[in-house]
């Protein structure tokens, strides 16, 4: 199987001689790009191998334009909920859509809102943990970056308590402080505080 963007180069022979030994090994070859012309098929097939095929071409003709593969990635994650899947299967092929089509963070939270509304449609929530880790990690990809350009190495110092975070709120609010924070210890009192008021609040039930 193939998964590369050369329609040319099909290998389907290894062999070699050794001391008047010889291996011929002959093998079939699948091309994915061959399944750009036979889309409308994979589009009808309820074979969850149809997805992958469908995430790797996406990826492939969306390398230079992140908006369509925003949309390209949400037609995938709607057609599985429209195919009816069982659970596992949808958890396990949207978290291999998500390593397929990437997305940078502004078009990652734009994804995740209307995700959230198909799920609202639908009334499934199959991909609370798929989207919540691929959140998660975009938010703290550009804290990470934040703190390095704002506040340097200092900044980056936070990056530890910072990654302990599972809150995609948190995470956000802290990515939009640095913006406006003066210092690290204003910033680092932002996440402090909503940890202090949630133990309160634990500590009341």
């Amino acid at each position: 199987m193939l998964g590369d963007d050369n329609i040319n180069w099909r290998p389907n022979q290894f062999g070699y001689e050794l001391f008047g030994c010889t291996v011929d090994f002959h093998f079939p070859v699948i091309k994915l790009l061959d399944y750009e012309q036979r889309h409308s098929e994979l589009e009808a097939s309820r074979n969850p191998f149809a997805t992958v095929v469908m995430a790797h071409l996406a990826a492939v003709q969306t390398r230079s334009n992140r908006l369509q593969r925003k949309q390209s990635k949400l037609a995938l994650v709607r057609r599985l909920y429209e195919q009816g899947f069982e659970r596992e299967a949808v958890v396990n092929l949207l978290a291999f859509i998500d390593w397929m089509l990437t997305l940078p963070l502004d078009l990652e939270l734009e994804f995740k809102t209307e995700v959230e509304q198909l799920e609202a449609q639908q009334r499934m929530q199959y991909v609370t943990s798929f989207e919540r880790f691929g959140i998660q990690k975009g938010l703290l990809k550009g804290i990470a970056l934040g703190l390095k350009l704002k506040f340097g190495t200092t900044g980056q110092n936070l990056l530890p308590e910072i990654e302990q975070i599972e809150d995609i709120n948190l995470l956000e609010s802290v990515l939009s402080a640095i913006e406006t924070a003066n210092t690290v210890d204003e910033l680092r009192s932002i996440y402090q505080s909503a940890d202090d008021t949630a133990a309160r609040n634990y500590q009341a039930k």
